[in-house]
């Protein structure tokens, strides 16, 4: 089924130093980076085996603790929900990356391992010096995006959202990228806003054997889905709020990504909005909640000047634009509400 949806925009000839940031962010469209990382030296690395990845990863460990989820092969590589969506299927350990690798190395030809994924750890803080021939170099174009490390088997990260831009490299072992646009959320089923597989809320949709009785409007999701395998060396481009569902081809897998955000640091992420508006909207009267939507649109989802732009700037307080001072007058006026 996946196989059988459109394929995502193709970029030929990339390199990292020269990163068509300003077309992707412009275009804002998923996007195909081919071979941007195929000079990488984890990338050679993984080509020539997934033992020689794995000594790659080694060269550089500092031996600083990770955390890893684990899952029972019935977790058969997604961690996800038990029945009933109050608990999750894998359990969250701590130990070395050393061990981790070694442990995965031990079930590379099981049919059927347990689950290992260590998950959105930052470079920087336990392989230091894995930049030097594996990085694209950011901070070259103006913009701060940490690489963070994800390694594992056969491991699917079911269907979700992130509030930042990114830039996923398929470093070792293939992947299987599927991408919905932003409008497609109720199609997708979302699943509890907490707990969550990781970190966020995804679709409760099998996509590998998808119930279209139990959740018919995923049809529509497909209908405008796009999908794509990414070989080693391959990079994604995935804007902004766009769901993606991403599924590890093979018993070893490497990805690196950079994410990074619009708007300045001092700038919450929209969800502490979202969870706001579900507790003092959502319950609300259908009236009021009408009214508030035409309150949204004029002071948020409008233009941004609308609301001010019949007053003097003196008087626009909050209604202007934000910088860091003003940022932290409204965290301090929103917590003093708060904790009344």
């Amino acid at each position: 089924m996946l196989d059988q949806l459109a394929s995502v925009r193709v970029i030929e000839g990339c390199r990292p130093d020269a990163l068509p940031l300003e077309t992707l962010l412009r275009d804002n469209l998923p996007t195909v980076l081919k071979g941007l990382a195929r000079d990488w030296t984890l990338v050679q690395a993984g080509l020539r085996s997934p033992q020689a990845a794995m000594d790659e990863l080694r060269a550089h460990y500092n031996g600083r603790p990770v955390q890893y989820n684990w899952g029972e092969p019935e977790t058969a590589g997604r961690p996800f929900y038990r029945p009933g969506f109050t608990g999750l299927n894998c359990e969250v350990r701590r130990g070395t990356l050393d061990q981790v690798l070694d442990e995965l190395a031990g079930f590379q030809d099981d049919p059927r391992p347990p689950t290992y994924y260590v998950a959105s750890l930052l470079v920087d803080y336990c392989l230091p010096g894995l930049r030097a021939g594996n990085d694209l170099d950011f901070a070259a174009h103006g913009v701060e995006a940490p690489p963070a490390i994800w390694i594992g088997n056969r491991v699917t990260a079911s269907c979700h959202y992130d509030a930042p831009n990114n830039i996923a490299c398929c470093a070792v072992g293939r992947r299987r990228f599927t991408l919905f646009p932003p409008d497609q959320i109720g199609n997708l089923y979302p699943g509890p806003l907490e707990p969550t597989p990781g970190g966020q809320a995804v679709s409760v949709v099998d996509f590998n054997a998808p119930d279209l009785e139990r959740f018919p409007r995923f049809r529509e999701a497909m209908a405008v889905g796009q999908s794509v395998v990414l070989e080693p060396g391959d990079a994604i481009f995935i804007p902004s709020m766009w769901w993606h569902h991403v599924q590890g081809l093979d018993p070893f897998t490497v990805l690196v990504n950079y994410w990074w955000g619009s708007m300045p640091a001092w700038i919450p992420t929209p969800m502490h909005a979202l969870y706001h508006a579900i507790w003092a909207l959502r319950d609300r009267p259908e009236n009021e909640k009408q009214a508030w939507r035409e309150v949204f649109e004029y002071y948020v989802f409008g233009p941004a000047g609308r609301s001010v732009e019949h007053l003097p700037e003196a008087a626009r307080g909050f209604l202007g634009p934000f910088d860091e001072m003003t940022a932290r007058r409204m965290r301090a006026l929103l917590m003093g509400k708060l904790n009344r």
